[in-house]
């Protein structure tokens, strides 16, 4: 029997899991990031306007 065999092939599981774990969070973290710049940006584009709001209220979705 190789106990130690099969104990040191379960640490390595678990770390290869710990630094996967580490890596998606990090992974999200930086794609949270990204989106609120990304939402940032988007604050600053001025909405079109205008005087008639009938304008635009048909849309053909036919081509």
């Amino acid at each position: 029997m190789e106990i130690q065999g099969s104990t040191t092939s379960g640490m390595s599981g678990a770390s290869g899991e710990l630094r996967a774990a580490k890596l998606a969070k990090s992974q999200q973290e930086q794609q949270g990031e990204q989106t609120l710049q990304l939402l940032d940006s988007a604050a600053d584009v001025p909405k079109a306007s205008s005087n008639n709001p009938a304008l635009g209220s048909l849309v053909d979705v036919f081509a």
